[in-house]
């Protein structure tokens, strides 16, 4: 899901000289940290190195990286008016480095490469909330106290997020993913009534570009089938649930999962022994 070698010392040798949203911005050095894990693990596929939040400011939210707090939006979304003045993008244009990235690390890849994408709900509450939440208080505040404006909101990113994931696929990816990183804070009305829509605008768009898509979330053991039912060909099963039982309600989908990444700073028996559960 997620290559970006942090823990390796040749990426931590580029961020010494280069920021996060530098190492984005940059082809060659974009291509250079997706390749990094390929060369030394020798996985299954390759995941282009991005981050989320890049749609985000071609549509007029700024952020940066501060150290310590993590992305941080300079302008966060407060009201109607905020949202009507959000800038429509054209992705060849506004995301020409990452598209650039991908056309390079193709040259150089024999094993598929993964794009991928936010989904609307994790957008928006970044940029209602202006960084990471616990409780996501701003973001709900709004989808409950002006619905009409919230559709609009996720209706912009959706669109963004489509057209954004079709130009990658005409770059050169060969699977796309949507990542609703924080779409678990929400019950399964609320994801039906404020969510589900938007995310199947997107699956909608990417049914004609020929491209397997995964749809993933965390948290999202209440939501399994509703994400199933606003698309993807592969649904993200996180560690809160048994894998079988997920893929008993999700369906004839493939499933993503399922181990937890905490395992890893546990004893070596342990994580293995988690290790043969999921694939037993």
């Amino acid at each position: 899901m997620r290559q970006a070698g942090r823990y390796m010392p040749e990426y931590r040798a580029l961020r010494a000289k280069y920021s996060l949203l530098d190492l984005c911005r940059t082809p060659d050095l974009a291509a250079e940290v997706t390749l990094q894990p390929v060369r030394r693990i020798a996985v299954d596929a390759a995941i282009i190195f991005s981050d989320l939040l890049l749609p985000l400011e071609p549509m007029g939210i700024p952020f940066d990286f501060v150290k310590g707090d993590g992305p941080t939006v300079l302008k966060p979304l407060r009201t109607e008016a905020d949202i009507d003045e959000l800038r429509e993008v054209e992705p060849r244009e506004a995301f020409a480095p990452v598209l650039q990235a991908i056309r390079t690390v193709r040259r150089e890849l024999a094993i598929p490469l993964i794009g991928f994408v936010g989904a609307p709900f994790t957008l928006a509450s970044y940029a209602i909330e202006g960084g990471h939440s616990s409780h996501y208080a701003l973001a709900k505040g709004l989808m409950y106290s002006c619905p009409r404006a919230w559709h609009r909101l996720c209706g912009k990113l959706a669109t963004v997020a489509a057209d954004y994931l079709k130009a990658q696929v005409e770059a050169g990816v060969q699977v796309v993913q949507v990542f609703d990183s924080w779409v678990g804070a929400l019950s399964p009305a609320d994801y039906q009534e404020f969510v589900q829509p938007h995310v199947r605008t997107i699956f909608d768009a990417l049914a004609v570009v020929g491209v397997p898509a995964i749809h993933f979330g965390t948290g999202t053991a209440t939501l399994l089938e509703l994400q199933r039912d606003a698309g993807g060909d592969v649904i993200g099963v996180d560690w809160r649930v048994p894998l079988d039982q997920a893929w008993a309600r999700i369906g004839d989908r493939a499933v993503q999962g399922n181990l937890d990444p905490v395992l890893l700073l546990g004893p070596l028996d342990r994580l293995l022994a988690g290790a043969s559960d999921v694939l037993h």
